[in-house]
């Protein structure tokens, strides 16, 4: 009798194992085809010459590659300028997302308005929003020109800058990113509790320290995966130095994912551009395990 319990047992595990596998097959489909495969291509091209224009000349080299990349001083200008993107847009972007869901958290006249205002560039393309800060900040005729114009300030070079160029897009990935963080922040808000707050206003807490010691510990989870997300997203500018400087001018709004896209696919250097695929997604994955150490991602408790 036992034995047919336990036959009638295997053959159901063997039942639901197999109906598990028909659920999951479809996603391990996809992500074979546009994941997997993807990247064991760029781990073989990494190793070759291949050149676009040339597919029946590709040789395998080795490290060849790997070594160029390193004293390459065009994909090292492109990593300064990324961390300089990264370490000024981060407390840019989610401190002004923070401020605008603390804004719209409190229930005054015409907060849907507000929401929605705040919320509206995140919901245009990336390249709409370039375009529109390209005649915006244009030197001759932009209109920012024309309202420091006004306050007898001279016209500024902005995106035709060395120097400014890359802090134009620091503001402008700030403002057109800081609107869907809004919203992650003000869910945060809305399900910490009110009777904490309550309790320490008795206890004589006033709104800053009640900010302190009660909404950004509470809010700790909440900003980890924001940091995070940020974080990567950062990582992966290519979109506004594309549209609104072509990386430059002189290199200065170049980033790694741009500078991969143009080696690949404007230079034809499918291997080279590998390479360099390759180093940077390890960097990141890097950079990313140590941001999350040091926010206390992984503890979140």
């Amino acid at each position: 009798m036992a034995k047919k319990e336990e036959k009638t047992m295997r053959s159901t595990l063997s039942a639901r194992s197999k109906q598990a596998w028909l659920y999951v097959a479809p996603a391990l489909l996809l992500l074979t085809l546009f994941l997997f495969v993807p990247a064991a291509l760029s781990i073989y091209y990494s190793l070759t010459d291949y050149n676009m224009l040339a597919p029946q000349a590709k040789t395998f080299i080795g490290l060849g590659n790997y070594f160029k990349l390193f004293g390459d001083p065009i994909f090292w200008k492109s990593v300064k300028n990324v961390g300089q993107f990264v370490l000024f847009v981060m407390p840019l972007q989610v401190g002004t997302a923070l401020g605008l869901a603390l804004i719209v958290h409190k229930q005054r006249p015409g907060n849907t308005f507000f929401k929605i205002s705040f919320f509206a560039p995140v919901v245009v393309s990336l390249v709409v929003t370039s375009v529109l800060w390209l005649y915006i900040l244009n030197p001759e005729q932009g209109l920012l020109n024309g309202i420091l114009a006004q306050f007898g300030i001279k016209a500024q070079p902005f995106l035709t800058s060395p120097t400014q160029a890359m802090f134009a897009i620091i503001g402008i990935s700030a403002w057109q990113g800081a609107g869907y963080q809004m919203l992650i922040f003000l869910a945060g808000l809305q399900n910490i509790p009110s009777d904490v707050y309550e309790a320490a206003t008795i206890d004589g807490a006033n709104k800053w320290e009640r900010f302190i010691h009660i909404t950004l510990p509470m809010l700790k989870p909440t900003s980890v995966m924001i940091l995070t997300t940020t974080f990567i997203d950062a990582f992966k500018l290519i979109i506004q130095p594309m549209v609104m400087t072509q990386g430059g001018p002189m290199d200065s709004t170049i980033t790694p994912v741009y500078y991969i896209y143009r080696t690949g696919f404007t230079d034809r250097s499918l291997g080279y551009a590998s390479a360099m695929t390759m180093v940077y997604g390890l960097a990141i994955i890097i950079f990313t395990i140590c941001q999350r150490k040091i926010t206390g991602g992984d503890n979140n408790a």
